[in-house]
């Protein structure tokens, strides 16, 4: 799997390099140059406004954690993501490691399971407003541009997620039955201490995840405004578009990013979405009469933003994590 995403990395560096090439480095350079350090100033502004609605969604959903530590997370996972050579999964787990700890001492420290359970809560609600996105994404694709071939293989490929979406929500609810049958299917491959452990980490994680899931009206809330946090994000791309001077309209931004988004879902495998951004940018773009380095500016705008909130966000937490190494551990288990 790992020599996979590694492939796949390469490949989307190779297009990346060709897109590069093809458009002209000197016309997409001149396209990112003249958004202007204001300019680009005013689209990492609008990401992290955008980052704090997503935080605000899972401090619906996992409330008792507190929304300070929920955004900081929240920014390490995305950072994880977007900056190392990880895939969405990756991201997922530094972000739990993340969740575990409080910023200040002051703060109390969380278990492994409590905060396995609030990260898998906030990617299924994350997920399911998407879903909601990319549909919206479509209908304003299919009333501007109803030739469109994107619209059916997105929308088979957002049904299948819905599926698997529904799979990974029963999973959660059984998840320590399942786990419990894997155990017992290793048999003696597992020594007594070990399995008694496994099964009490097991049993607690179900018991958190049961605990964020006996209240449906926060996850639904939840999902909500995680469908406001995706259509921030078209707002964005509206905005860097503008910036680049492109003369588009907030219908054909969500019609974009709907469809991007789900595009780049349906890759997450591949580490950044190096490539897969371009090209679905560039085709997208081209639907409505947009030029190419144009789009490309704007994927080259996105990666710009990701770096320089994620670096130093990935800093700040290495940071952290040597001040955590140089005290008794607080972690609960």
């Amino acid at each position: 799997m790992k020599t996979v995403s590694i492939l796949l990395a390469v490949l989307g560096l190779v297009l990346i390099t060709g897109f590069t090439g093809w458009l002209g480095a000197g016309a997409v350079l001149k396209a990112v140059v003249s958004v202007g350090a204001a300019g680009f100033a005013a689209l990492v502004v609008a990401q992290l406004a955008t980052d704090l609605i997503l935080a605000v969604a899972w401090s619906v959903a996992c409330p008792r954690i507190g929304l300070g530590r929920l955004f900081r997370s929240r920014l390490v996972r995305e950072a994880a993501t977007t900056c190392l050579p990880f895939s969405q999964l990756g991201g997922i787990l530094i972000a739990m490691r993340a969740t575990c700890f409080p910023a200040t001492s002051r703060a109390r420290a969380i278990s492994w399971p409590e905060a396995s359970a609030a990260n898998v809560v906030d990617v299924t609600t994350e997920v399911l407003g998407q879903i909601l996105f990319v549909v919206l994404g479509l209908l304003f694709l299919l009333d501007r541009r109803p030739e469109s071939s994107f619209a059916g293989p997105v929308a088979i490929g957002m049904v299948l997620m819905a599926v698997a979406m529904a799979i990974f929500i029963w999973a959660q609810r059984s998840a320590s039955g399942l786990f419990r049958r894997g155990i017992d299917l290793l048999g003696n491959q597992v020594a007594g201490q070990w399995k008694g452990a496994l099964q009490s980490g097991i049993d607690s994680l179900q018991e958190r995840l049961n605990r964020f899931y006996e209240c449906p009206g926060r996850i639904a809330a939840a999902c909500l405004i995680h469908l406001c946090a995706w259509t921030a994000g078209a707002g964005w791309v509206w905005l860097a578009y503008r910036l680049l001077g492109a003369p588009i309209g907030f219908g054909e931004a969500m019609a974009i990013e709907g469809v991007a988004s789900g595009v780049l879902s349906l890759s997450f495998m591949v580490p950044a979405a190096l490539g897969v951004q371009e090209v679905a940018y560039i085709t997208l773009g081209s639907l409505f009469g947009l030029d190419p380095h144009l789009s490309f500016g704007l994927s080259l705008l996105r990666r710009g933003r990701d770096l320089a909130i994620g670096l130093p966000v990935l800093l700040a937490w290495q940071a952290a994590e040597i001040r955590r190494l140089r005290k008794p551990s607080r972690i609960m288990v």
